[in-house]
């Protein structure tokens, strides 16, 4: 008789029943929402922050290129000893002070360029700071040597590639980030996935058996309708638990907003108000979103179930075998890297060889491996990937994934009935030939 639905149905409701499960549920994106309210908020206070700072230019070559914005102040000292313009700088609460000494030449003013302040200044202050008088003294030295600085600024030329593949179909720099942008969220969600709903399994198996339940279970199941019945009964509950998370996350967001002020897209309106501004950002802008348009979103949401249901379940078979082979979960660690090392292997490949180049041989050969094809084919296909190599990877993938189940059955049909013994990779290979 197949009892399949029966213990899919009994693990399912045994998850989702879990008071642990049901507090993480409600909890995790009370949590989640309330750290990026907390940055959005902490962005906010830095944003509207008005910083004052002063600046000395004894040298008399940059002075005029300091000019005040809403968000900071430019303070120009003259006439005044660098003694008495720290003094000045700590009593009006500067943020610090800009010396310029005073030299013969322009070549050596590097040289002679500090920055005076209580605290150690950010980073992205001194290098704005950097970049302005960067570009005034080198536009002085031009003039010294008698270069026109108009004529050299006029004559700039800005080249932009375009591209086009033979078909016709255009693109830009921008669409291979688009593409790994969805192709990386893809693979980052399976991976840890896997990682999340994988160990549930496992550690409900050892429970079971910790429990000696397993006993009087398997004396009217067949091991692999078991094992297949938690391995897809903690999946519904995982999908489940994640449905919840981006419908309360969506709610909070938008009660966070409206209730206490904080908005948490601020740098995407930001973003938004430059664009309008510049027009180069505003030509990125519409690159992106044409970009967007251009990917195969049919194929990345019907790969993306398909490949993220194989590659689930592939690896969850390797966690019900672990946890039947184990007493504890202290004992799985000496399992795990076998597992773990594939998953960090094809995010490793997806990130740093399918951006440089999607079709070589590392990438076409990985997105064909069943442990990696996953993550790096759901990598691949934003960049075009043959219809025939994608059916023939996820035909591997479930061929691997029904062996898997094969021999994970046979370990853990010996696996969940021992106790006491800490199994080495030789008797597990010995449990496979029962």
């Amino acid at each position: 008789m197949n009892h399949l639905p029966l213990i899919i149905k009994r693990e399912y409701l045994t998850k989702v029943k879990n008071k642990s499960f049901i507090v993480m549920t409600i909890l995790s994106p009370i949590i989640m929402i309330a750290l990026i309210s907390l940055v959005a908020y902490l962005s906010q206070l830095n944003n509207d922050k008005v910083r004052t700072i002063t600046v000395l230019d004894e040298s008399g070559l940059a002075s005029d290129v300091f000019e005040s914005t809403d968000k900071t102040i430019y303070n120009v000292l003259e006439n005044m000893s660098l003694h008495d313009a720290k003094i000045l700088t700590k009593e009006i609460s500067s943020v610090g002070l800009l010396h310029i000494d005073k030299v013969e030449n322009i070549d050596s003013i590097s040289n002679h360029i500090k920055f005076y302040s209580e605290e150690s200044p950010s980073l992205s202050l001194i290098s704005d700071l950097e970049s302005k008088l960067e570009k005034k003294l080198t536009n002085a030295k031009l003039l010294e040597n008698g270069v026109d600085v108009d004529m050299i600024n006029a004559s700039r030329v800005r080249v932009n590639i375009a591209q086009e593949s033979y078909a016709g179909e255009k693109s830009s720099k921008i669409d291979s980030v688009v593409k790994l942008i969805f192709g990386g969220l893809a693979g980052y969600l399976l991976f840890m996935f896997i990682i999340i709903y994988g160990n549930m399994i496992m550690r409900s198996v050892i429970e079971e058996k910790t429990s000696r339940i397993i006993e009087v279970i398997i004396s009217s199941v067949k091991p692999i309708q078991l094992m297949l019945g938690k391995i897809i009964g903690t999946s519904l509950a995982g999908i489940t638990q994640f449905v919840i998370w981006i419908i309360i996350g969506g709610i909070l967001m938008g009660i966070v907003s409206v209730i206490f002020g904080i908005d948490v897209q601020t740098p995407q309106q930001d973003m938004m108000q430059q664009a309008m501004s510049n027009p180069e950002l505003n030509m990125e802008l519409q690159n992106a979103f044409t970009a967007f348009y251009n990917l195969p979103l049919l194929n990345l949401v019907i790969a993306f179930i398909l490949f993220f249901i194989g590659g689930y379940l592939l690896y969850s078979s390797f966690y019900a075998a672990i946890g039947a082979a184990v007493d504890n979960e202290t004992d799985t660690q000496q399992f795990m890297l076998p597992i773990i090392m594939p998953l960090i292997l094809a995010v490793y490949i997806g990130i740093f060889t399918v951006i440089e180049d999607p079709h070589g041989t590392v990438s076409t050969v990985f997105s064909f491996i069943p442990l990696t094809s996953p993550v790096v084919m759901l990598m691949r296909i934003p960049f075009g990937v043959p219809l025939w190599q994608q059916l023939v990877s996820l035909l591997l993938l479930v061929m691997s994934f029904m062996f898997t189940v094969w021999f994970a059955a046979k370990i853990y049909r010996v696996g969940i009935l021992m106790y006491g013994k800490k199994p080495t990779y030789k008797e597990i290979i010995k449990w496979i030939r029962y």
